[in-house]
């Protein structure tokens, strides 16, 4: 038996081939279910009690080795293989342009990350919502214009495409205790005509701050923060008192003209400024309907168009531009790194 091992052995230290299916014949030959070295393990039980200890460890070298052998020929022989394709390694690579990233996408990220170094976080919301987180949850009276079926795509009574992401921030203060800090960017719908100024479909990024103690001047920093980040260091911000239905008081926000430095131009009307938000402190009422007690509570919210914001940094005078997917547009925004 020890003698017919130390043959196996010698074999195995001599094999040698480059042809997969001589290795793998060799393979099953020493190490498959009838093979040399499986036998042989079957015939361990008939060798004399004086010769086990030697043939064991015989037994195991020839095991090791052929496994070895097998191991070592696949892997020699995968790289010959390797070698012999006509792929030239020393060829320069291909210059592959860089894509695209959509203007309203390069923007939405900017603000996020502007808002996300005051801590601000980010939720999101369904495009589809109810009445009570689309507009009843906001202080919407029944009878208020934007319940109308002109500005609103209802799919049914109770149910419409959302028209703002103030409905997440009613879900972010249904879900979450206060001190809450929140942005919500999101797409949504309203039923209007497309023009180079309006269309059905455009973006929003919507925040929202509530804490013991928030005031108006904690949301006037915020913006003006925001303002000179994204637009630059000279912007200057101007607050007009407004109306909104969830907020109280309420104002709209414009940055100083962009394109004339606040000297007047057709764009900006002469007026130097160019609104950009709407914002104001929530209701009490808003946060009565989201079971946050307003007498210990205050806060304020914010929201602003995705496409204004592009236009404006971008000088971009036609809203459809972003949703016609034209290609020699989005080439300007393609990525130089």
């Amino acid at each position: 038996m020890v003698e017919k091992v130390e043959l196996l052995l010698a074999e195995v230290e001599s094999f040698s081939s480059s042809a997969p299916d001589e290795i793998e014949q060799f393979r099953i030959r020493m190490l498959g279910k009838k093979g040399e070295v499986t036998q042989l393990f079957a015939q361990f039980k008939d060798v004399p009690n004086e010769q086990k200890k030697d043939f064991g460890k015989k037994l195991n070298e020839l095991k090791t080795k052929s496994i070895n052998k097998v191991n070592v020929l696949k892997e020699a022989a995968e790289q010959s293989k390797e070698s012999k394709t006509n792929i030239d390694m020393s060829r320069p690579a291909e210059n592959l342009a860089f894509g695209s990233r959509h203007p309203i996408s390069i923007i939405r990220n900017e603000i996020i990350e502007i808002f996300s170094k005051i801590g601000f976080g980010v939720s999101d919301g369904p495009e589809i919502e109810d009445d009570w987180h689309n507009f009843s949850a906001l202080n919407f009276p029944e009878e208020h214009p934007a319940r109308d079926m002109q500005d609103t795509f209802f799919i049914n009574d109770s149910v419409a495409l959302r028209t703002h992401t103030s409905s997440v921030q009613v879900r972010v203060m249904e879900e979450s205790k206060p001190p809450i800090r929140t942005i919500s960017p999101g797409r949504v719908f309203r039923n209007e005509a497309i023009s180079a100024r309006a269309h059905c479909i455009f973006h929003q990024v919507e925040g929202l701050y509530i804490d013991k103690g928030v005031s108006f001047s904690d949301l006037k920093q915020s913006l003006m923060y925001f303002a000179k980040e994204m637009f630059g260091e000279e912007t200057e911000i101007r607050l007009r008192p407004s109306y909104f239905p969830f907020t109280e008081p309420s104002a709209e926000v414009d940055i100083s003209c962009v394109l004339c430095n606040g000297d007047g131009c057709n764009v900006c009307k002469q007026s130097g400024y160019l609104e950009i938000l709407g914002c104001g402190m929530v209701d009490p009422n808003v946060l009565e309907n989201c079971d946050i007690d307003p007498s210990v509570y205050s806060g304020f919210a914010f929201g602003m168009g995705v496409e204004r914001i592009a236009m404006l940094k971008f000088g971009i005078n036609d809203l459809r531009h972003f949703f016609e997917n034209d290609i020699r547009f989005l080439k300007q925004f393609r990525s130089t790194v």
